[in-house]
């Protein structure tokens, strides 16, 4: 057997792969990310990379042009390797990783509302699910001869009024070295039951007094990015937070491009393990970064979409994708974390957060849950945009929901300089009137690369605004600039000029880009119409929108406004909740009361199927142009675009 070297640059990392093996598989094997948003099909050109020295097999494909291929770009999901060779990962292939983890400034931006530990105390909800408690136990002697686990019991039930306890086997097999190591002084962690009556199981046992180290973990499995948090069970105080891209990215961008892998050979395998590493990973930094043991978590909650749910857990998806969408489950036991493969103590007890649907997962309950929207009297609306948006409306007496598929726009996907919030990328953008000469503010103040979400929408209304753009998305060809010019049939704008960027060609916005963002954006906004509609409720009747996740952080409301993504609606009514499913993950650390409270909430939410909703359709197709068909529907828009006119603007 024919044994190659593939080496990967500025990684300087090598590895040896067997003859005729694809080169993206290479290089997940490396440890080395390179962009591959449609899973390997070879349709989204994102997996550019550079031949150094050597060559691959084929590696051509309709996405890259003549002259990509003399510079020896080829796309790594169609290379094999058939002999040693080189490759660099150029920048706008590669992933960066630090964006995650920094604090956002937002300008222009919805509102903040963040967790507060306080109200959750005031209001009487405070009530930690796992207890640990300090013990001195009178040590066996000629009279006493009470067996270990009696002893300990009794001693709960006198002292503490502790009853109905059960002690679990691994518990029972520890006792009699821990009652000895510390002369029958011990902390026991006692984990209480969700439901009134039921008993409490004593799920481990420690020499001495550690009763003032109790944590559990909280984490968010999103479709893009993977989120956790170190709680302090006993203050409330989250001692460390850190993120990471999912790193089942590298098998395919979205939900349905996972399943597909997951229906192949050991794919489903292969993508829990990766997810398992990812958790695995963050919970190895939150622990060093809070100097804690990982010995000292008594517990660990998770929050996420069906599909991540399902691979996470080992569970088939196929059939999610497949009509009637009906998941394998929509609620799940607590999981000892280390059969899932989680590298904790044995007695860590996994809770995951149930679903509502194919596509109305655990990270929108935990939204839900977290946000409050469950306990207001307030009507909300409550957006989680991403590749896929789910839509919540109601308050505490009633709630439904929906799931519609915006396209990875927002990420980056379907745009030909499209890509995550990295250095680099293009957040924020003027432009001169006059002249149409650009302004690019980038993630990190470099050259850029590319165009993020909150860019796109930005660029995207600034043009429209300006009228270099029509409704559909059409450029004003009439315009003096070298800026808009026509290339192999496409009109695009020139953002930046190779010699401005750090990558080597031109960054531009296509008429096919922003074909794609009025897509996604259109069918967000048809979702909610749709989903007010069928409950008898319109924009100017809800109190409040609720934007959550990563995204709605930089999101520009008056340009979201501007293209209709989102209704327009005075900007104080709609607040940012942050990652709202590691806020739902968290509270669920913290109090039995949300853990009592999710299974009514998931028995009240009531799920609307848009693909069978007839309405939806016709709201979608009303949605394909910028910001609507009816511009009533955008009176201050409406208003500008009037003056603007009148002042002569086309």
């Amino acid at each position: 057997m024919t044994i190659h070297k593939v080496s990967f640059l500025p990684h300087n990392k090598t590895i040896e792969v067997k003859d005729g093996e694809n080169l993206i598989r290479a290089a997940m094997e490396a440890g080395v990310h390179i962009n591959a948003s449609c899973g390997g099909e070879g349709v989204c050109g994102k997996c550019r990379v550079i031949i150094e020295k050597g060559d691959v097999k084929d590696g051509i494909s309709e996405r890259l042009k003549p002259e990509d291929l003399k510079k020896g770009y080829r796309l790594a999901c169609k290379s094999i390797v058939n002999q040693d060779v080189v490759i660099r990962v150029p920048v706008e292939s590669s992933i960066d990783i630090s964006v995650l983890n920094m604090q956002s400034t937002p300008r222009r931006t919805a509102k903040i509302q963040e967790f507060n530990f306080n109200d959750l105390k005031e209001q009487g909800l405070f009530a930690p699910p796992i207890e640990k408690k300090y013990l001195e136990l009178p040590e066996p002697d000629s009279q006493d001869h009470l067996p270990d686990v009696t002893r300990l019991v009794s001693f709960l039930k006198l002292n503490y009024n502790e009853h109905r306890l059960v002690v679990e086997l691994p518990v029972i097999r520890k006792i009699p070295d821990i009652l000895r190591q510390n002369n029958f002084k011990i902390t026991a962690t006692l984990a209480r039951p969700v439901q009134e009556g039921r008993k409490t199981h004593i799920i481990n046992v420690e020499p001495g007094d550690t009763s003032s180290r109790n944590y559990a973990v909280a984490i968010d499995i999103g479709t893009t990015t993977v989120y956790g948090q170190l709680i302090d069970l006993i203050s409330g105080e989250v001692l460390a937070q850190f993120g990471e891209f999912n790193d089942q990215i590298s098998y395919g961008e979205d939900v349905i491009s996972r399943i597909m892998f997951a229906e192949k050979g050991n794919g489903l395998e292969k993508l829990q393990e990766v997810i398992i590493g990812n958790i695995n990973s963050i919970v190895k930094k939150l622990v060093k970064r809070a100097s804690v043991s990982l010995d000292e978590i008594s517990g660990i909650t998770l929050a996420g979409n069906t599909t991540m749910t399902q691979l996470f857990l080992k569970v088939n998806p196929k059939y999610i994708r497949r009509s009637p969408y009906v998941p394998a489950s929509t609620i799940y036991p607590p999981i000892k974390a280390v059969d899932l493969g989680i590298k904790v103590g044995e007695h860590v007890t996994a809770l995951v957060y149930p679903q509502i649907s194919s596509y109305v997962g655990g990270d929108i309950v935990a939204g839900v849950m977290g946000s409050g929207l469950y306990r207001t009297e307030e009507l909300t609306l409550f957006m989680d945009i991403g590749t896929n948006a789910e839509i919540v409306v109601g308050n505490k007496d009633w709630m439904a929901c929906a799931a519609c598929s915006a396209g990875p726009a927002f990420e980056g996907g379907g745009i030909e300089f499209g890509m995550r919030a990295a250095k680099g990328a293009i957040e924020d953008f003027s432009i001169d009137p006059v002249s149409l000469e650009p302004m690019n503010i980038t993630i990190g103040n470099v050259r850029p690369k590319g165009i993020c979400g909150s860019g796109l929408i930005i660029i995207a209304a600034t043009l429209f605004e300006l009228g270099i753009i029509d409704n559909g998305g059409k450029f004003n060809r009439d315009l003096n600039t070298n800026r808009i010019r026509e290339r192999d049939g496409v009109w695009e704008y020139v953002l930046a000029w190779e010699k401005d960027s750090q990558i080597d060609r031109d960054v531009v916005l296509t008429e096919i880009d922003i074909e794609n963002l009025i897509r996604a954006k259109g069918a967000i906004y048809s979702g909610c119409q749709t989903l007010l509609e069928e409950v008898g409720l319109t924009i100017n009747e809800l109190d409040r929108i609720f934007l959550a996740g990563g995204f709605g952080s930089y999101v520009d409301l008056e340009k979201a406004m501007v293209i209709g993504l989102l209704p327009e609606m005075d900007a104080e009514k709609i607040i940012f909740i942050g990652n709202a499913s590691l806020m739902g993950a968290k509270m669920s650390a913290l109090t039995n009361r949300i853990r009592k409270d999710v299974v009514e909430v998931t028995k009240m939410m009531t799920n609307f199927e848009l693909s069978e909703t007839s309405s939806y359709m016709d709201h979608y197709v009303a949605s394909l142009f910028l910001p609507h068909t009816d511009l009533q529907m955008f009176p201050k828009l409406k208003a500008r675009l009037d003056a603007r006119r009148k002042q002569g603007w086309k």
